[in-house]
């Protein structure tokens, strides 16, 4: 059975939407991975999405979704990726591990900077989650 991880953001639009592509693309064996929102925005960076359809990572259930869509599963970690989730993370009804790894929030800039939070999600989250669950 995989584990389960929770990756969180404020708007689930961009950085957590990206790094769940990427978890399920790269650790998929062994981890799945969902994304949500503290204030979801409800709607997937345009730029983001598209990056990832450009990479091959990009699946349609993709969606940005409020944290009380995702509250009852049983998460065996929890990522925040932006330190605003990281401050109103909220309690998850199963103790669950917790771990922060901030990224910059691209949303606005040039199209490099959505390259660049991929890479860094690459080399620095993806290293931990597996070293967490795999």
């Amino acid at each position: 059975m995989r584990k389960q991880v929770l990756i969180l953001c404020t708007g689930n639009s961009c950085r957590s939407i990206m790094a769940e592509a990427l978890v399920n693309a790269k650790l998929g064996d062994c981890v799945e991975a969902q994304s949500s929102g503290v204030k979801a925005s409800g709607k997937v960076n345009p730029h983001a999405q598209a990056l990832l359809e450009s990479k091959g990572y990009w699946r349609e259930e993709y969606h940005s979704k409020v944290i009380e869509s995702v509250l009852d599963t049983a998460f065996d970690l929890v990522v925040t990726v932006c330190d605003n989730a990281k401050e109103t993370c909220p309690m998850f009804p199963k103790a669950v591990k917790t771990i922060h790894v901030g990224f910059d929030d691209p949303s606005g800039k040039e199209e490099e900077e959505y390259e660049k939070t991929l890479k860094l999600i690459e080399s620095e989250l993806l290293p931990t989650i597996k070293k967490e669950l795999c």
